[in-house]
């Protein structure tokens, strides 16, 4: 069995194909020229990397008529919050013709395969209090062009399975961290500038954003799991939450990692780190997918934590 992985690269693309060889999968990934390869280091020798921009019909095009893969797991894209409103257009354009040009290849070389779309809970945006946990029938109010851009992958996701017949689920995953996450997202921020502390390297204060915002903590390795499950067990055309079913806020997470150092570290509210509009608190409900899965997590968060915080204490 093959699959194709794209954004094999990131965070949770490189965990995803560390699953997928346990699974005795042959693994394929898409790279753009130049794209840093550490965080699959340890498995280069195992997956085959193609060099691909999801953005070229052409070259989507080329890669899925020789690879004929049988599962597809569409993890490419430009996934920060805080990115998105620096880049909007980008982020859109990114997101949305990227899954379109693999939608299309598929389709028109009539491949017999199942395609994963990774969607995100910021599709839910603003909630309102009577509605947590979250189901997947909640209203979408996306509060950010990221949010936006996968609402759009999930709608072509669902047209493409009615129109073309295409075998296609999309998840929604909630917060998801672990080794190997960019600084760019909050926990990983934190424990990045508090390795940074411990070495020396910056002064000891640690600079955060909006400490009272509530989110739904998955580690990756679980979200992974749960995005196999999703082509093995789930039903097309539809969307799965991908959640924990917890709700902590941004400053028990900070509190966890401080606890886990030695160093005297104060804490700063940095103006440049607070999002124009930001949804107060998110927590899924991921009930549906645990009926049609069994999945449920495993690694409780204070492990998620630890191997984050170790993880840039290993960096130079």
């Amino acid at each position: 069995m093959k699959a194709l992985v794209t954004g094999i690269t990131g965070f949770a693309g490189s965990h995803l194909a560390e699953y997928l060889l346990r699974q005795n999968v042959e693994v394929y990934g898409t790279v753009r020229s130049g794209s840093r390869l550490d965080n699959i280091r340890g498995i280069r020798q195992d997956i085959r990397l193609a060099e691909c921009e999801l953005r070229d019909p052409v070259s989507v095009d080329r890669l899925v008529k020789a690879l004929r893969p049988d599962l597809i797991f569409h993890l490419g894209a430009q996934s920060s919050v805080p990115a998105s409103w620096s880049a909007p257009l980008e982020t859109i354009q990114n997101n949305i013709a990227g899954q379109i040009n693999l939608m299309e290849a598929v389709r028109r070389h009539g491949l017999d395969c199942k395609m994963q779309i990774a969607c995100s809970s910021e599709a839910y945006g603003a909630i309102w209090p009577h509605e947590a946990p979250i189901k997947e029938t909640n209203p979408l109010r996306p509060l950010s062009p990221y949010a936006v851009s996968k609402v759009t992958q999930e709608f072509l996701g669902g047209q493409y399975f009615r129109s073309c017949g295409l075998h296609i689920v999309a998840t929604r995953a909630f917060n998801h961290i672990g080794p190997r996450q960019s600084e760019k997202f909050v926990a990983s921020s934190f424990a990045r500038q508090i390795a940074r502390i411990e070495k020396g390297d910056m002064p000891p204060v640690l600079r955060v954003g909006n400490l009272d915002a509530k989110r739904d903590f998955t580690d990756v390795r679980d979200v992974v799991r749960a995005y196999w499950l999703a082509l093995e067990y789930g039903e097309p055309g539809e969307i799965y939450n991908i959640a924990s079913g917890t709700c902590r806020p941004i400053r028990e997470i900070l509190q966890l990692l401080l606890a886990s150092s030695r160093a005297a570290i104060q804490v700063e509210q940095d103006p440049g780190l607070l999002r124009p509009a930001d949804a107060e608190t998110l927590v899924g409900d991921s009930s549906k997918f645990y009926r049609r899965t069994g999945w449920k997590p495993e690694i409780p968060l204070t492990q998620s934590l630890k191997d984050l915080l170790d993880f840039w204490r290993a960096q130079p």
